[in-house]
């Protein structure tokens, strides 16, 4: 496991590299990944708009912001995720904000299809779900924590709403979406100060 996390860092994006990504394909009308279908290439331009608004209007307590920077273990935040990824247009900000405010949180971004070993460690019921993030300790690369591919709470929501009707349909995953707007980044960032914690968040379905 160890080298394979050490080749994903050492390739890996910072987040305003992967923002530049996003933006030019946003721009191109591209998508990451060998499926460049419209409804990919749409998601990608939608997510570099939402990436965009939530840059600008994330809010951090001062109570938050002394916490994050109190935390004092060298770690990185390694996520895997697609341009495409809706679920990771929310989260992505909120740990880039983290990451801004110590500087002992290093966030990096790798590409699923390039890093299918990685991905493959931290799959989510058996599957490829992203956005992942693997919390690594900067020293001896060890795991300390997984999160995602959902916030807690939005993990429950989809839980239900797949036990009800045995999968995620379009129209939830828009409703879900409005979720995201309505809480304004706060499961996340709860969340993501577990992680900083160690408290293990774990895998969500």
């Amino acid at each position: 496991m160890r080298q394979n996390l050490e080749k994903a860092l050492r390739a890996a994006m910072t987040y305003s590299e992967f923002r530049d990504l996003v933006s030019e394909l946003a721009e191109k009308h591209g998508t990451t990944g060998p499926e460049q279908t419209e409804a990919y290439k749409n998601y990608t331009a939608l997510n570099d708009r939402r990436m965009r608004r939530w840059d600008k209007t994330l809010r951090i307590t001062d109570d938050q912001v002394e916490e994050i920077r109190d935390y004092e273990q060298s770690v990185f935040w390694l996520v895997i995720t697609e341009s495409w990824c809706g679920d990771a247009a929310p989260s992505l900000p909120v740990m880039n904000r983290m990451s801004e405010l110590n500087e002992k949180i290093q966030l990096r971004i790798i590409l699923r299809i390039d890093f299918p070993e990685v991905m493959d460690l931290f799959l989510t019921d058996g599957k490829q779900s992203i956005p992942k993030l693997i919390a690594i300790d900067a020293e001896t690369f060890a795991v300390l924590a997984v999160w995602g591919p959902l916030p807690s709470k939005a993990a429950e929501i989809a839980s239900a709403y797949k036990s009800e009707h045995g999968s995620l349909t379009a129209a939830f995953k828009e409703d879900l979406q409005q979720w995201f707007n309505a809480d304004k980044g706060r499961n996340i960032l709860e969340d993501l100060m577990g992680l900083l914690a160690l408290k293990q968040v774990g895998d969500r379905s």
